[in-house]
């Protein structure tokens, strides 16, 4: 149905950079992966993490030991916070300085491991600062080399291009892309997962539902997106209430790492639009609230306004989760629908004004979502004008259910 609409006469770029070490054990991998960092010559890693994850689930024991074999100093920094900010950016890079760091190693979910690689940029850019970094003040054609040990099962983070962090100061919370940040090597190791509370494993696998539902719906996406898109909305749908009822359950985690991994993959290809565009600046303000639930709270609305433009792209990769949809553009309240009822399912029942924000907040969004750098790039290749209108309805249509 979909594929119907392809246009061969268009030219796509496709892209798959990282060696990925996915399943149970992949943690062992680190001793391989530093010992070729050593042999051409690092001596020193800056190691980013947050505060706990890093070693309740053993893997920092794994990379010590693997560094100790081969001769690599550490320079543990572990105070990445969820929507990591340019303040801890510019003090991970200050430490990797301070040991002469010659690789960065990012243990964690997409947190630290967007941290890890802006600081990755700001150790090979002297004179840089977070702040530059992420108000676009300069254009980073070079960076250390980065390992991502990846932690959940949601943001992609370890096998693409991009990184993100909030400027506090200006509530701003852009994204950047740069091909010099790709993870050398990713470790997806399930049983580093198995920690995850409840509400961690819905809100990461509903974020790489969301990436996939935006990269597939875009100007600039592909029928490479569009295959891995659909393939992640079958596995999150078949797994994730297996993962959250049984956290231990590996078969089911790594499905889920599986399916990020995909996700991850599939907007390096095909780009993200209005959801994340639009909850950036809400994790910005509130730096408490959870990316995934940002988004779980805009996807409804974000699908309605999308589906009349790419009703069968839509209608075939939600068919999982929203089956009977023929891929007509009068479908879109139904989809939009089946979406918000399959997240009701899962327990994700929380709306803005849940969120303590309000009709009053709106116009306060929308500026930022104008304001903030990169996220007028993520609008304009969305599949539907990204007009100050339609952004707005879009923030309105989500502060209570549709239902």
């Amino acid at each position: 149905m979909w594929d119907e609409g392809c246009d061969y006469n268009t030219v796509r770029e496709i892209r798959v950079k990282t060696t990925a070490y996915l399943g149970v054990g992949a943690i062992d991998k680190i001793d391989d992966i530093l010992g070729r960092f050593r042999a051409e010559g690092v001596r020193a890693l800056l190691c980013v993490s947050g505060g706990h994850a890093y070693k309740a689930t053993g893997a920092w024991d794994k990379v010590e030991a693997a560094a100790a074999r081969h001769r690599i100093r550490l320079a543990l920094y572990n105070k990445v916070t969820p929507n990591p900010t340019t303040e801890s950016v510019d003090e991970a890079a200050a430490l990797g300085r301070a040991v002469n760091a010659e690789a960065v190693l990012a243990i964690g979910g997409g947190s630290p491991i967007d941290c890890g690689k802006s600081a990755a940029i700001l150790l090979a850019n002297p004179g840089k600062t977070g702040e530059d970094l992420y108000c676009f003040r300069f254009t980073p054609t070079t960076a250390l080399p980065v390992i991502a040990i990846n932690l959940t099962h949601g943001t992609g983070s370890e096998v693409n291009r991009f990184a993100v962090a909030t400027v506090t100061r200006l509530n701003y919370k852009p994204a950047i892309a740069y091909d010099c940040i790709y993870p050398r090597y990713a470790i997806d190791d399930p049983a580093l997962m198995t920690g995850l509370s409840a509400d961690q494993t819905r809100y990461v696998s509903i974020d790489a539902v969301n990436h996939v539902i935006e990269a597939a719906t875009t100007t600039v996406s592909n029928p490479f997106a569009v295959m891995l898109a659909r393939e992640t909305v079958r596995l999150v749908h078949a797994w994730l209430p297996k993962a959250v009822a049984d956290p231990k359950n590996l078969k089911a985690r790594y499905e889920l790492a599986f399916a990020a991994m995909q996700a991850g993959v599939a907007f390096d290809n095909g780009l993200l639009h209005f959801t994340h565009a639009l909850e950036h600046p809400l994790s910005a303000v509130q730096p408490n609230l959870t990316h995934g639930l940002g988004l779980a709270v805009l996807l409804p609305a974000v699908i309605e306004e999308c589906y009349p433009a790419r009703p069968g792209v839509l209608a075939h990769i939600l068919e999982p989760l929203a089956p009977g949809l023929k891929g007509t553009p009068d479908e879109a309240r139904k989809a939009a629908k089946a979406v918000e009822e399959w997240l009701f399912s899962l327990g994700v029942t929380r709306k803005l004004t849940d969120l303590g924000i309000s009709e009053a907040d709106v116009d306060k969004f929308c500026d930022l979502v104008e304001q903030t750098p990169s996220l007028g790039l993520l609008l304009s290749v969305a599949p539907v004008k990204g007009s100050r209108e339609r952004v707005a309805r879009i923030y309105r249509n989500s502060l209570r259910p549709m239902l």
